[in-house]
């Protein structure tokens, strides 16, 4: 490993002098062009202390007391800089502070540090960020700890060792064992990167090993929707017990926009009566915390109510009878071939169906963003598409104002026409009248 440059300059702050009238000493540690001071735990006169030597000058206890320690520090610092180049260590200035002010930690290391960042995030459920959002930094940790494994070389790694091959190889790693998708696993490598500038900010590393490495998620294809006719199809039709209540869990969120898992939250302390008498849904995004603020039309009222005393939803203090993710999207592929529905049905299908009639039906967007719980309108666009309808409705009102505006320009085209014509004769009239006064002079004067 190449040895970058290596130095250390004592140096007092005259400016921040303590009581006793001594100021502190410090030691700036260059390796590379990268800078770390630490304190030295000594001070000294500022009277008697020589920079340019980077000593106490004089003969007295204080002064001799300060160069010996000076003395001491300068050989631990060597020591600590000649133990981590030994240990493979970069051994750059951030290394070597670390080192002098925690003897028993040799570096940060990934699975060590990651582990107590991940306790770090779960404790901020519910105050910073998610249930979900804490999760990933559990996935993230048991993913390295596999890749770890499956590279055989050591159980955990400093961080300082990583690098673009250690990433990419992570990458691949996930696509590959995990079956992860492009988007899928740049999901998971933000995780690490945000754990990376962590480490940055608090100095435990000096070096970004995502300078390079660029994440970017591929855009994906527009999600499926259901049209106002095939949800009707789907609403009436006759189905069993159990697929009946998936269908109404489906049809729910398809009248609500909530996601699946809004709606596998949803209990009844969310539901709440305006003065009109209009029932609402008053709850946080599980995803997001953002408040959704949904009025509940007819059919959806008669879904809930359907399911009230439902022994399964009151067990688990829920109002829907709702399975897990998985399950759900397996039957709503059963129910989709039952209706010659020849579309891939998932639960997240239904919240677009919700955005798209909205629109085609006139909806604000910015009320629209209101109810999906959204912060921000750009998220609701990429729910929000246009159907061939709005399109042609669209259409349609552009031809009726292109045609008004045509007929307008013709009118007044021909009342211009009109004028103009009525000027040219005005004006021969006018040369007319001149010629024949002329003549009429002109008689005169020969008489």
């Amino acid at each position: 490993m190449r040895q970058e440059t290596f130095a250390i300059l004592f140096l007092m702050r005259k400016g921040r002098p303590k009581k006793n009238g001594l100021a502190p000493i410090f030691a700036r540690i260059t390796t590379g062009g990268l800078r770390q001071e630490v304190y030295t735990q000594c001070d000294s006169n500022p009277e008697t202390w020589n920079q340019h030597k980077e000593r106490a000058m004089g003969t007295n206890k204080l002064a001799i007391q300060v160069n010996e320690r000076l003395n001491d520090f300068r050989v631990k610092i060597i020591d600590i800089r000649s133990k981590l180049l030994a240990e493979d260590y970069a051994a750059n200035a951030a290394q070597i502070k670390q080192r002098y002010l925690n003897p028993t930690c040799n570096t940060m290391m990934l699975i060590a540090g990651l582990t107590d960042y991940a306790k770090r995030r779960q404790a901020e459920v519910g105050v910073r960020i998610t249930q979900r959002t804490a999760d990933k930094y559990e996935r993230l940790l048991r993913y390295l700890k596999q890749y770890l494994a499956q590279r055989g070389k050591a159980e955990d790694i400093p961080i300082e060792r990583m690098n673009y091959e250690f990433l990419d190889g992570f990458n691949l790693f996930l696509q590959t064992a995990h079956r992860c998708r492009h988007n899928g696993a740049v999901a998971v490598m933000d995780c690490l990167r945000n754990f990376v500038l962590y480490c940055l900010r608090n100095e435990w590393i000096t070096k970004n090993p995502f300078r390079y490495y660029k994440l970017k998620e591929d855009k994906v294809q527009a999600k499926e929707y259901l049209t106002a006719h095939e949800l009707e199809l789907l609403t009436r039709k006759a189905l069993d017990r159990q697929l009946a209540s998936i269908r109404d869990v489906f049809v729910f969120c398809c009248l609500t926009g909530l996601a699946f898992a809004d709606a596998d939250h949803l209990r009844r302390e969310h539901l709440s009566q305006d003065n009109e008498g209009r029932w609402w849904i008053h709850k946080p995004r599980e995803k997001t915390s953002v408040m959704s603020r949904i009025p509940l039309l007819p059919a959806a009222l008669e879904i809930l109510r359907r399911y009230e005393h439902d022994e399964a939803c009151l067990a688990r203090s829920r109002v829907l009878p709702t399975p897990s993710n998985q399950k759900m999207n397996a039957y709503m592929k059963e129910i989709a071939a039952v209706c010659g529905i020849d579309k891939v049905l998932t639960t997240h299908c239904a919240r677009h169906t919700f955005a798209c009639m909205a629109v085609e039906y006139g909806m604000p967007i910015d009320v629209l963003a209101k109810i999906l719980g959204h912060s921000n309108t750009n998220m609701t666009r990429h729910y929000a598409k246009f159907s061939e309808t709005v399109i042609g409705r669209a259409m349609e009102a552009f031809g009726e104002r292109l045609a008004s505006a045509a007929s307008g320009k013709a009118h007044v085209g021909s009342r211009a026409l009109e004028e103009r014509r009525c000027k040219v004769e005005y004006g021969r009239l006018i040369l007319i009248s001149r010629r024949l006064c002329r003549m009429s002079h002109a008689k005169q004067l020969k008489k």
